[in-house]
């Protein structure tokens, strides 16, 4: 199983900083949002990983490679010697670029080489789910079982419908049920107004895929945006009866596609950690209860 992440975009909401910074190598607390990825791929068995990229972001790969250099410096700091050499223990890491970013099925047409005729994982570049509440080894497994599509769903406030891809579903087959909360995908809308939205369940940001999808991106024309969605690809499958089935995940996802989002999974993980969490938690307490709290 490979896994494929498509990174080639220009992040346009946090520039200036991503003028030169990948939106993927922003850090939360010690560690980019690209290797947050990676260790989620690492964790489900997954050790080929292909980059999508663009113009200047090297930055990525380079993240993932030795640096002799720094690691001699680093020879009796065991602990920090041990998390620079991470990376590059976590996968095989490959790219691809994409010379212009024409949407997601746009992108992940670019993998077709790489992948081959085998099944493999979409991985997109700005979120991440907690590796104690995995969701990527019950979708390899239902892919396995179905041959099919899988993706993976959350609920979204009726409202949110028009960020997303949402799905209209059906119960699936009771002998899934050993996998999670399984539905059978019955449709597919790109970006719905939420009074034409199927549902509330939105297409998160991991898929596995058959490689028929390739063929399929080849002949999906430009939807939503002007640009060549993968969602659309997935319809066109769907519709001439590839089966196509989800998870609902309701573990800790952590979006950091948009600004806010960014600073709140910031914020959480650094609650969370052990060397830092408690003294963070206390000072964010008395921060949020200050005068200077309140005022922003």
């Amino acid at each position: 199983m490979k896994a494929v992440i498509p990174a080639a975009g220009l992040a346009t909401r946090f520039l200036p900083a991503t003028k030169v910074v990948p939106k993927e190598l922003l850090p939360v607390v010690d560690r980019p949002v690209l290797q947050y990825i990676v260790e989620e791929a690492a964790q489900a068995g997954i050790d080929d990983v292909l980059l999508i990229t663009g113009r200047g972001k090297t930055a990525m790969v380079d993240h993932f490679d030795r640096r002799p250099d720094l690691e001699t410096r680093l020879a009796e700091k065991p602990e920090l010697l041990a998390a620079v050499r991470r990376p590059e223990q976590l996968a095989q890491i490959y790219t691809c670029r994409q010379p212009e970013q024409l949407g997601l099925g746009h992108a992940v047409g670019y993998a077709g080489t790489h992948v081959g005729d085998q099944p493999f994982a979409v991985m997109l570049g700005d979120e991440f789910v907690s590796l104690s509440e995995p969701l990527l080894p019950a979708m390899l497994d239902l892919q396995a079982r179905t041959g099919g599509i899988v993706l993976a769903f959350a609920e979204v406030p009726l409202e949110e419908t028009k960020r997303y891809g949402i799905a209209s579903v059906a119960p699936a087959d009771r002998s899934l049920a050993d996998l999670g909360e399984v539905v059978e995908v019955t449709g597919l809308v790109e970006k719905p107004k939420p009074e034409d939205a199927p549902s509330n369940l939105a297409v998160l940001g991991r898929y596995v895929l058959p490689s028929a999808i390739f063929e399929a991106i080849g002949r999906t024309g430009k939807g939503s945006g002007g640009e060549i969605q993968l969602t659309d690809a997935m319809g066109l499958l769907l519709k001439e009866g590839m089966p196509v089935h989800a998870i609902v995940y309701r573990g800790t996802r952590y979006d950091t596609g948009m600004p806010l989002g960014y600073l709140q999974t910031v914020v959480q993980l650094a609650c969370e950690r052990e060397d830092l969490g408690a003294e963070f938690r206390q000072w964010l307490g008395e921060f949020v209860a200050s005068d200077a709290g309140r005022r922003t």
